[in-house]
């Protein structure tokens, strides 16, 4: 065996959803900020996230999440999302996978009942609040970046779905929110596929239709993703976020379940002190408060918590052979649905 790159990474998912964590192997990303590091990921060099990402190393149902060390003081440490497409700048349930394997492979000292961990992450700082039993974590209470409304009821046409309306949030990344009704479709399991093809499609009709731009960070104006959702009564919402080029979040999406609560929050229907429940495509669940009001860059804003578990399953090394013709990584839509691009 004569491996060229050596990587260490632990196998962690947060209510169904994969969070590999890269514990090892990874010198350091340039950049001065994490915001600055995804940047050069995603317009330098992303030979590694096609690397651990892609086949034949990887698959589409997951993230993976890279280890810095953090570029803030107050954090313990650093970290990015590297997805299918793209690295991103934050996640609700690959922050809980982070966290849970920072303290139960004591790279972070646990403390009990209550460990704080703060992430510094290219969206902000996010504190975690891990509840702790015989050395490991029950669970993992996110206090989220705020989240805020970039538009409500905006129109889109859909084509053969005809004019649907859409609700344009920040919840770490931007989200197009938009109530599955309006599709004739239900968030279940057997709807997945077509759930995910859909949710690809709209992302690329709303993104040409309307414009997003952080007020602080230039460099985030896109929408990341679609999510769906279905109110099942006051307090739960189903929600299914899909993602490219084309699956569907296992978890309920912490981020996703952020910028909900920020439309819930303009509307009237979530006040300081609400408790919802944000339920996935496979019935797992995140507990979601409304903290309190915020604001960002003169948009009002609402402060989100997002408790969710993470669980460890295996501890693995992945290495490139100097010869493997297939170490830039591949991906075929047989899997990884109709918006593969097929490199």
């Amino acid at each position: 065996m004569r491996w060229k790159k050596t990587l260490q990474l632990v196998g962690v998912h947060c209510e169904g959803e994969i969070g590999k964590v890269i514990t090892g192997g990874v010198v350091s990303i340039p950049g001065e900020t994490m915001l600055d590091k995804m940047n050069y990921i995603n317009e330098v060099d992303d030979s590694l996230r096609r690397l651990v990402v892609l086949e034949p190393r990887g698959c589409l149902q997951m993230s993976v999440n890279l280890l810095l060390p953090p570029t803030r003081p107050e954090a313990h440490a650093g970290f990015i999302v590297l997805q299918s497409d793209k690295a991103h700048p934050m996640s609700g349930s690959n922050s809980i996978c982070v966290v849970t394997a920072l303290l139960e492979l004591g790279m972070v000292p646990m403390q009990e009942p209550v460990t704080t961990v703060v992430l510094d992450t290219p969206a902000g700082l996010v504190t975690a609040r891990a509840t702790c039993q015989d050395g490991r974590c029950i669970s993992v209470s996110l206090d989220m970046v705020p989240a805020f409304v970039e538009q409500l009821d905006v129109e889109i046409d859909a084509e053969e779905f005809g004019k649907i309306q859409v609700d344009l949030s920040f919840g770490g990344v931007y989200y197009a929110l938009v109530d599955v009704e309006q599709l004739g479709l239900a968030i279940a399991p057997e709807n997945a596929r077509k759930l995910a093809d859909l949710g690809v499609r709209l992302r690329a009709l709303i993104d040409s239709q309307v414009k997003v731009q952080h007020p602080l960070y230039a460099s985030i104006n896109r929408i990341a993703y679609v999510m769906f959702r279905n109110r099942v009564d006051g307090t739960t919402y189903q929600t299914c976020t899909t993602l490219p080029p084309g699956r569907i979040d296992r978890s309920p999406c912490g981020t996703g379940s952020s910028a909900n609560l920020a439309t819930l929050a303009a509307r009237g229907l979530a006040h300081k002190g609400a408790k919802l429940t944000s339920r996935s495509t496979i019935g797992s669940e995140f507990r979601v408060e409304h903290l309190g009001d915020a604001e960002v860059g003169g948009r009002a804003a609402v402060l989100p918590r997002i408790t969710g578990r993470a669980w460890i399953y295996s501890v693995e090394q992945m290495g490139v052979d100097p010869d493997d013709p297939l170490a830039a990584g591949f991906m075929l839509s047989d899997t990884w649905g109709e918006g593969s691009p097929g490199a």
